[in-house]
């Protein structure tokens, strides 16, 4: 057998491994856009989740799956140690009704989450490539050890967790212009606690809250372009679906339409110039499309039709505006629109160094901070800084550290407008990384 094919067969081995691995070690995270990864490679994360025109690893695929027959027979792993820091805080009148608030702020108590990420790309030939990438695309995580809402239990909180695996294929049409594309493969895992003070307005009270752990899974596709337009000035554009999942049968009288929750689709454009081969600076505009899924951007507002359908008549069921409702109640966000900026610089055949910020919206208005108490998605901007250290041809190691900066949103509680909640949150990541070329 031809070393390359020896070389083949080992590397499919040892992906193989680290697989089993990392499905493993996936767990729940919070993530930072809504409840979107900043970014995804290791190399990303360190220029501010830009990369759309910029494929480094193979974990180019997240971004722009045409990047991938860029980046050369390769295999990536990473672990993202993630530290988010979230509470609220109840201010105002004493409390006074049945939907009013403890007043205080409370810190949710889980701090640390473990995040893996792998790929591996393979070389057809020198215009077409086959790779898969495996990440966690986000997720949310809440530990509140009070009851915080009135006739609930204690912790009160969630756990979502999102796997995406992404085979790819990429081809080059012309020299320097790709296209490509790759089939998602959904997993998600969710918990809610607490809730239980709401099970009056659920068409489905005993699949509300406080079932454990429910598994979903679903489908998509991202598609993308990427070409140099001009020289040392790159372009690249990529679609990701809806993933439609199935419901969480578990939790069909918290979502809307029977637990439907559905990832939204998303796109992101960028731009990578390099004035001369050691520096490449890199921007990107990325769109989630959050109003698309019925039980994340529906609002609150739906609460007083359902209450006075159910004062009425009796029961839940007779209102779609109920939760678990064809319109039930949700967490009442936006879409968001994300800025990215990075540069790159190889100052030695062995280092590269790398920096990024990131700008975007969040995705919660101000009256709608009751139910994102436990959903907090308020992060705004992100500043990340890494680097690449060479070993030998074959191998490197990579490095990516993030802040993301403190950030509030307050508004009126809208079941007691005489308390006013903020919430509040600022995030640590740091991320390691080794590749192996093959």
């Amino acid at each position: 057998m031809k070393q390359s094919g020896i070389n083949r067969i080992n590397s499919i081995f040892i992906f193989s491994v680290v697989l089993m691995l990392t499905f493993s070690f996936v767990t729940n995270s919070s993530a930072t856009n809504g409840y979107f990864a900043h970014g995804y490679s290791v190399k990303n994360k360190a220029l501010g989740g830009a990369g759309t025109a910029l494929p480094l690893d193979s974990l180019a695929a997240s971004n722009n799956p045409a990047g991938m027959v860029f980046v050369g027979q390769r295999a990536d792993f990473a672990l993202s140690f993630f530290n988010p820091n979230r509470e609220y805080t109840v201010t105002g009148a004493a409390p006074s009704t049945s939907g009013s608030l403890a007043l205080g702020t409370v810190e949710s108590d889980s701090e640390w989450f473990i995040i893996p990420s792998l790929g591996a790309n393979w070389m057809l030939n020198e215009n077409n490539s086959l790779g898969l990438s495996i990440y966690g695309n986000g997720g949310m995580n809440t530990d509140y050890d009070t009851a915080t809402y009135a006739g609930g239990s204690s912790p009160t909180g969630v756990d979502l967790s999102q796997l995406f695996v992404v085979p790819s294929y990429a081809v080059k049409v012309h020299s320097g212009h790709s296209f490509g594309i790759g089939i998602i493969g959904a997993y998600q895992s969710f918990e809610v606690q607490g809730l239980e003070g709401f099970a009056g307005v659920s068409q489905d009270p005993d699949n509300l809250t406080n079932n454990g752990h429910d598994n979903s899974f679903g489908y998509g596709a991202r598609i993308g372009y990427l070409g140099e337009v001009l020289p040392g000035l790159f372009f690249g554009a990529s679609y990701q679906t809806k993933v439609y999942m199935n419901e969480f049968d578990d939790y069909a009288g918290l979502f809307a339409e029977d637990g439907d929750f559905d990832i939204p689709a998303n796109w992101s454009a960028g731009l990578a110039y390099k004035p001369v081969p050691e520096l490449t600076f890199v921007f990107d505009v990325q769109q989630i499309f959050y109003s698309d899924v019925d039980s994340i951007a529906n609002d609150f507002s739906g609460f007083n039709t359902c209450y006075g359908t159910v004062m009425t008549t009796g029961s839940a069921k007779n209102s779609e505006q109920c939760l678990g409702g064809d319109e039930g109640i949700g967490f009442g966000w936006d879409d968001m629109t994300v800025y990215k900026f990075g540069v790159e610089w190889q100052s030695s055949p062995d280092w590269t160094w790398r920096a990024g910020y990131s700008y975007g919206e969040q995705p919660i208005p101000d009256s709608e901070v009751l139910f994102n108490i436990i959903a907090p998605g308020v992060i705004e901007e992100h500043v990340t800084a890494g680097f690449s250290k060479a070993i030998g041809n074959s191998q490197e190691l990579n490095f990516a550290l993030m802040y993301a900066f403190e950030n509030e949103v307050s508004g009126p509680n809208p079941q007691d407008t005489s308390q006013t909640i903020e919430l509040q949150m600022d995030q640590w990541e740091i991320t390691v990384g080794y590749a192996w070329k093959f």
